[in-house]
């Protein structure tokens, strides 16, 4: 099998990395749907199950989002997946801005922010100006901003105000456009299968989340009064079981399902290195630094939302402003990107 992949030409091998995903979800999904049915006509679990199922569910459809996006940017080229994802990270700015109250004096900013700097920063990255677009915002816009709002002549909350569209911006499109941009990275060897270098990058932040996220929902510590479970439950509950870190900001983290999911997707990672240009320990690395980044980063996006008051972007899987609670699906991913973009390029000096 290893050698027919390898007489594939890339294109052949990211499309057969693409059937196997589909494949995987397509089966588990028609057994999710089958458990759905069951449950409907005979109620066998409680709440607690309902809610893990629920959420279980909720997962899926994010990983069927992200992996259609995905494959309708790599079928149709590098060109048509930069203007995906600007469309992508115009929504998930929308929805920020949609919690983030505004004035009058900001409309100037807003108008700035959508339909200037938001396709400004994709032309760069589809033009593959790499130079620029890593400093366009963080330089120039991040000074613009401010000024136009001050030519506004509307004083109040200043400061607040224009911290929090810089904020939108960027993480909704600076993060955003580094997505695309690993399309466009150019290995010695590798021509052709950069396709892979974001599958990478998306699989291991998921699978870190999705690690995290289950076992501090499966060990979470027990009451004094609650019965302790024995045998191997019991010395997992002991071991795995700890109170969140920051409760305020997030009832599923802790530091020790983190550090897990952390071992677990930079191990993934590791194991994938086949379908990169790194080597294994590098890989492992790679992996590594992109799933710190995701999770401190969707740590940072739950904190946002509590601020708002809101438990999600979008309640019961509807989006605020109708783009299906966007944020919820690419939050981790708009701080991974940048960072494993940075990395990739300072070691690999491409």
């Amino acid at each position: 099998m290893n050698a027919f992949l390898r007489n594939l030409t890339p294109t052949q091998q990211v499309a057969a990395l693409f059937v196997i995903v589909f494949g995987l979800l397509t089966v588990i999904s028609i057994a999710t749907l089958l458990v759905g049915f069951r449950e409907r006509r005979n109620a066998a679990h409680g709440e607690a199950w309902l809610r893990e199922f629920n959420d279980f569910r909720a997962l899926l459809n994010t990983t069927w989002f992200m992996v259609v996006v995905f494959w309708i940017g790599w079928a149709l080229g590098p060109s048509v997946a930069t203007v995906l994802f600007a469309i992508i990270s115009f929504f998930a700015l929308r929805e920020f801005i949609t919690l983030s109250p505004t004035r009058r004096g900001d409309h100037r900013s807003l108008i700035l922010a959508f339909f200037v700097v938001l396709p400004i920063q994709f032309v760069l990255v589809g033009t593959a100006r790499f130079d620029l677009f890593t400093v366009f915002i963080p330089v120039y816009v991040f000074i613009a901003i401010p000024v136009v709002s001050a030519l506004a002549n509307d004083p109040s909350h200043f400061l607040e105000r224009n911290a929090k569209l810089q904020w939108g911006i960027t993480v909704c499109v600076y993060g955003m456009s580094h997505v695309p941009a690993l399309l466009l990275l150019s290995f010695p060897g590798y021509e052709g299968k950069s396709a892979f270098l974001v599958f990478f990058l998306v699989f291991v932040v998921q699978t870190c989340m999705v690690v995290q996220h289950l076992i501090a929902r499966q060990f979470a510590p027990l009451a004094a009064d609650a019965p302790q479970p024995t045998g191997l439950r019991g010395r997992l509950q002991r071991l795995l079981g700890r109170a969140p870190f920051a409760p305020n900001v997030s009832r599923s983290f802790n530091w020790t399902s983190w550090g897990v999911g952390m071992a677990i997707a930079s191990v993934v990672g590791a194991l994938m290195s086949f379908i990169t240009p790194f080597k294994f320990g590098q890989a492992l690395a790679m992996a590594l630094i992109a799933c710190v980044a995701g999770s401190m980063g969707h740590l940072v996006m739950k904190a946002l939302k509590r601020d708002r008051g809101i438990p999600n972007w979008g309640p019961k899987g509807v989006g605020v402003t109708g783009a299906n609670g966007l944020l919820d699906r690419v939050d981790a991913l708009c701080f991974a990107a940048p960072i494993f973009f940075h990395s990739v390029r300072w070691y690999f000096g491409v």
